[in-house]
């Protein structure tokens, strides 16, 4: 670890599997702590917008992604320490089961985040119907990697207290770690759970309601005392540099030569454009460090809805993120006036950059249970919806096409995750920019369409992997700025 990587507490609390109830734990700490007055920086490993919206919600401050495939190691380490200000406690919450990854070394596990950013674990177990068992399985996460610190354990969906005795005695003889808190078999009215698959946002009082409950679960059957000096005590274990050989997730590992984000204290003196972000109830999944990475790079960044604006406002270029346009097709497509204008400043030579919903926007349509809702028409494209994922996971692309964006021959990482397919596509000048290596893309192994100067894709990016990404967007939109200045 270099010496200048900075102390400050830390936990991840990460599951034996997904769905030991890590998220409803990581929510009901940072929320417990808020209201203690200890300011937590919230981080999600992984590229899940869902779960960090509900853990910024939570601590009342932005969440970020930590994801060692998407981005090298040494650009992992500096967001989460430049992220996490004087006196905070970092939490991270975990993905899927501790030592779980797409590298059969387990390079992009929480295990190996945890390793890499020197942060003690707190492992959130189901007991659901076993008793002794479980200690074994602590054994045996204990013994897989000995260079993992797993600091204590929290007991889940508990049946009583004599199956919590129980729990508490094997674990103490055979594992000889501490249980920092048992949760029982929690009912609709200690935790709404169904409304964990949503998005939250401010204003409805069910997602305020639910982190309420979340709190009082984590203040009634955790330690939190405990757990905050655990945070603490380790808060200065040394971190793991990157493996020797591929490195971390197959990014190179030497971490002291990688690419850094800009320093987010600096602060654009003055924004070479207006970059539009349509953020609404239908397009909602962007990550914090995108949007900053906008600005840091000479962008203003103007907010407005697809659902409400009747106009397209005065912009450089426009950004679409992913989001669920299916459920609010109807009333995206009634504002035909805001579709129109922005199909024809696509014509004109605006720059938009689209991701998986935002894709599904910019087609012709939207077939929601037979009837097709009119879309903004760029693309010949009619987009309908599955039962069940049609495209789910890490990706990775080599860029092979025209594109205002990326260059011919570089390797973009991203991650998809959508039920919507493709019901028809009238091959016109579009062309596909993204030849995929893993993944599965917009159509037979290609992503990314491309027309005008519109790229939209079904893969997510996050711009601390891709720092290509902003300051084209921003260059492009500077250009099409001073075309419109100059009457061009």
């Amino acid at each position: 670890m270099s010496s200048d990587f900075p102390s400050f507490p830390r936990i991840l609390i990460a599951g034996l599997r997904g769905g030991s109830g890590k998220t409803t734990i990581s929510l009901g700490v940072i929320a417990a702590w808020k209201a203690a007055g200890i300011p937590v920086a919230p981080f999600k490993k992984g590229p899940d917008y869902i779960d960090a919206g509900w853990l910024a919600m939570a601590a009342g401050r932005p969440c970020f992604n930590l994801d060692t495939y998407l981005s090298p190691p040494s650009v992992v380490r500096h967001t989460f320490s430049s992220r996490t200000n004087p006196g905070d406690t970092a939490v991270i919450e975990g993905n899927r089961g501790l030592f779980d990854s797409i590298e059969l070394n387990g390079d992009a596990s929480s295990a190996e985040l945890a390793k890499l950013l020197g942060v003690p674990v707190i492992l959130c177990a189901d007991c659901a119907k076993t008793t002794r068992t479980m200690a074994a399985m602590i054994c045996g996460c204990q013994g897989f990697d000995p260079d993992l610190f797993i600091a204590g354990i929290i007991l889940n969906r508990i049946a009583g207290g004599r199956h919590e005795n129980i729990l508490r005695r094997n674990i103490a003889y055979y594992c000889g770690i501490p249980v920092l808190g048992a949760v029982p078999k929690l009912t609709e009215f200690h935790f709404p759970e169904r409304h964990m698959g949503l998005v939250p946002t401010p204003e409805h009082e069910l997602f305020r309601q639910a982190i309420q409950a979340a709190q009082k679960v984590a203040r009634d059957f955790l330690d939190l005392d405990e757990i905050h000096s655990i945070a603490r005590a380790k808060g200065k274990m040394d971190a793991f540099p990157a493996r020797s050989g591929s490195g971390i997730a197959g990014h190179s590992a030497e971490i002291s030569t990688a690419p850094l984000p800009i320093n987010p204290e600096r602060k654009t003196a003055k924004f070479s454009s207006v970059i539009g972000v349509i953020q609404d109830s239908a397009f909602q999944f962007y990550y914090p460090e995108n949007l900053d990475a906008l600005t840091r790079a000479g962008a203003r960044l103007l907010y407005f809805s697809a659902i409400s604006e009747r106009a397209l406002p005065e912009i450089d270029a426009l950004y679409i993120g992913g989001g669920f346009p299916e459920t609010h097709a109807a009333r995206l497509a009634e504002n035909a006036f805001l579709r129109e204008d922005i199909r024809r400043a696509a014509e004109k030579g605006l720059p938009i950059y689209a991701e998986c919903g935002g894709l599904m926007y910019l087609g012709k349509g939207l077939d929601i249970d037979g009837v097709v809702h009119a879309m903004c028409g760029i693309f010949p494209v009619v987009f309908g919806m599955s039962e069940k994922p049609r495209g789910l996971g890490y990706v990775r692309a080599i860029i092979e096409g025209e594109n205002p964006f990326f260059k011919k021959g570089m390797e973009l990482r991203g991650h998809e995750f959508r039920y919507s397919l493709v019901l028809q596509w009238e091959e016109g000048d579009e062309t596909l920019a993204y030849r995929m290596t893993r993944g599965k893309g917009f159509s037979h192994g290609w992503d990314g369409l491309c027309r005008y100067n519109v790229l939209a894709a079904y893969t997510h990016i996050l711009a601390s992997g891709t720092p290509e990404w902003a300051p084209a967007l921003v260059r492009r939109a500077r250009e099409y700025r001073n075309r419109k200045s100059a009457g061009k």
